[in-house]
């Protein structure tokens, strides 16, 4: 491999493409790496509208991958971070039982989180206060990350793609890949208005929100597709009585890969709650009806109500909750549980939105909760690339390159 001068081609980039791109050019400095981003500039997506949590491994299954990635990608991300002089908000987390039935809960988290390596303890009802004088006063105890810290994201893949640009690798903008040949290994995008060809050795699919789309292309993950979620946020009045020094979680439903709304003191000083996990109407629709996909939402739909019907994991309870939560009046009555004395004015609208690229499986008809990375000769791609893929991208690249057919 480092003595051949191949074209391989990147699609998307997010932090996970820019984070693959860097570490290919690190280790093959020979190699052309070009990137196709389908936007005018990165951070248009996912990851330039996450909330910044580095997060610690508290919460995936012992032996994912996100369990692998997740705690050395966060210190490497930090380490970036502070070779790059980004500031890193080390505030923690607090995770609580917004019920007092769900105590129970904080000694699986923690059992879980000390296998995966993670650093936490459960914490007294006094600490707990000391931490968060806000938060509900009944918990007899709660769960510390120390770890757990925020950055600003937009900082973040801004330096990576100077350094990348740096190190020689080309990133195409407004470029969208429309087929491959898989026999010619030859690859057609338009750029603008302008179709191109060009061969690739190799083709890392990075693309987010349509990673489905872009795998179909190479013949694979047929049962596979992307649901996307709206994650709106709120933010907490600034003449509100409230000051949060760090994060305020509740316990999550793990039976669901979404981890409920909770509380974040941002990158810029301001205190965000959220997000939501709402069924969206298109992979980009951030806002009322705008770029709704009318035959993928109605598939969406439709295998929604499938769920609730089926009521697997108590998902009918779940659904209706979040899909209420895009009203301001039932959003607010979940953060009560988090935080007891908020009043409705002291939440005031964000203009952060973010969409989740959720992978669902149709034969098995279930959310997917694991990164999924699949292989072809010539290709990687991974595919439900949610949370905590920015925290863990540094990692989770060297893990995608060494599972690939490129290092053969």
């Amino acid at each position: 491999m480092q003595n051949k001068i191949n074209d391989i081609f990147i699609v998307g980039a997010g932090m996970v493409g820019l984070c693959v791109a860097h570490q290919l050019k690190s280790k093959y400095p020979k190699n052309k790496i070009v990137l196709l981003e389908k936007e005018k500039d990165i951070g248009m997506h996912s990851s330039g509208r996450n909330s910044g949590v580095i997060h610690a491994g508290i919460y995936y299954e012992p032996d994912s991958i996100k369990a692998k990635v997740c705690i050395n990608g966060g210190k490497r991300l930090k380490k970036f971070c502070r070779d790059e002089d980004i500031e890193i908000n080390e505030c923690g987390k607090v995770i609580v039982a917004q019920d007092p039935k769900l105590d129970s809960q904080l000694d699986f988290l923690f059992e879980r989180g000390k296998k995966n390596g993670a650093n936490i303890e459960i914490i007294s009802q006094k600490k707990f206060r000391n931490l968060v004088p806000f938060g509900d006063g009944s918990a007899k105890r709660a769960l510390w990350s120390p770890a757990t810290s925020v950055i600003n994201p937009k900082q973040v893949i801004d330096k990576l793609k100077a350094k990348l640009i740096s190190m020689g690798v080309e990133i195409i903008f407004n470029s969208q890949i429309e087929a491959v040949n898989l026999i010619t290994n030859v690859i057609t995008f338009r750029v603008n208005h302008e179709s191109r060809k060009a061969n690739f050795s190799f083709l890392f699919n990075c693309a987010g929100l349509y990673a489905d789309k872009v795998a179909k292309l190479f013949g694979i993950a047929e049962n596979l597709l992307i649901f996307p979620f709206k994650g709106i946020y709120w933010n907490l009045n600034p003449d509100s009585d409230f000051v949060f020094n760090t994060n305020l979680y509740p316990v999550p439903d793990l039976n669901v890969p979404f981890l409920g709304v909770h509380v974040t003191p941002s990158y810029d000083g301001n205190v965000s709650l959220g997000p939501t996990a709402i069924p969206s109407l298109g992979r980009e629709n951030y806002k009322g009806y705008e770029k709704i996909e009318t035959v993928n939402s109605f598939k969406f739909f439709f295998t929604l109500a499938k769920q609730f019907v089926k009521n697997e994991n108590g998902f009918r309870k779940y659904s209706l909750e979040q899909a209420l939560h895009g009203i301001k009046p039932l959003f607010y009555k979940s953060a009560k549980k988090l935080i007891p004395d908020l009043k409705i004015n002291d939440l005031i609208p964000s203009n952060k939105i973010g969409i989740r690229p959720q992978l669902y499986d149709i034969k098995k008809e279930s959310l997917i909760k694991d990164f999924v990375i699949k292989n072809t000769s010539n290709s990687t791609h991974i595919l439900n690339a949610i949370s905590p893929a920015f925290t863990a991208s540094f990692e989770f690249a060297d893990l995608i390159i060494n599972q690939s057919s490129i290092i053969d």
